[in-house]
């Protein structure tokens, strides 16, 4: 799952690069496939699940790990519906920073996920997760400069504002689902140290 979300990011960078409404609609729907094997994937742990008696981790903690690994990448696959239904072709520096962001986010992500399995990796995974809320914490201050951006400048028309706020939430949001699943791993780590 968490292989299938650093594709996720990586695809959605390029949607966010691009300046070509058709490339970003080519790229939507590739985005879309990605975000369905992640909702299979998601589905089979929830099956394993309820069919194991003894797990590695508490279920509650797994299935709180697997549902925010699925948030993040519907949340990506929304903005970029969004970036298409709104016909929104720009490439503005605050969108391909949240892209930037966000594949950071996912490579941590996965990198604790190869660690968690060894608590003698304990170091490795608090420096992975302080370096996601570090970057949540860049995107939390990006949300916000951008969205004060987009009310200050009165020549855009409000709809225009909309969409674009539309799209900054959804990637913030997808920031916050990231920074849930490090607080997940570390009760994870608590309990099983």
């Amino acid at each position: 799952a968490t292989r299938n979300l650093v594709d996720g990011a990586r695809v959605f960078s390029e949607i966010a690069h691009s300046t070509s409404l058709e490339d970003r609609k080519v790229k939507s729907v590739h985005l879309k496939a990605i975000e369905r094997e992640g909702d299979g994937i998601t589905r089979q742990i929830f099956e394993a699940l309820n069919t194991t008696f003894i797990t590695p981790f508490d279920r509650e903690d797994i299935r709180s790990l697997a549902s925010d690994l699925d948030d993040i990448l519907d949340n990506l696959e929304s903005v970029a519906k969004y970036l298409v239904l709104f016909e929104l072709s720009e490439a503005p520096e605050p969108l391909r920073r949240f892209a930037e962001i966000l594949h950071a986010m996912a490579g941590e992500i996965d990198t604790i996920r190869s660690l968690i399995w060894d608590m003698g990796n304990m170091p490795k995974i608090q420096e992975a997760m302080v370096r996601v809320s570090e970057l949540e914490n860049q995107g939390d201050s990006l949300y916000f400069t951008v969205i004060a951006d987009l009310y200050r400048k009165g020549r855009q028309e409000g709809v225009e504002i909309l969409k674009w706020k539309e799209v900054y939430e959804g990637l913030e949001e997808a920031c916050d689902r990231c920074k849930d699943f490090t607080h997940v791993v570390g009760n994870v780590t608590i309990k099983n140290a």
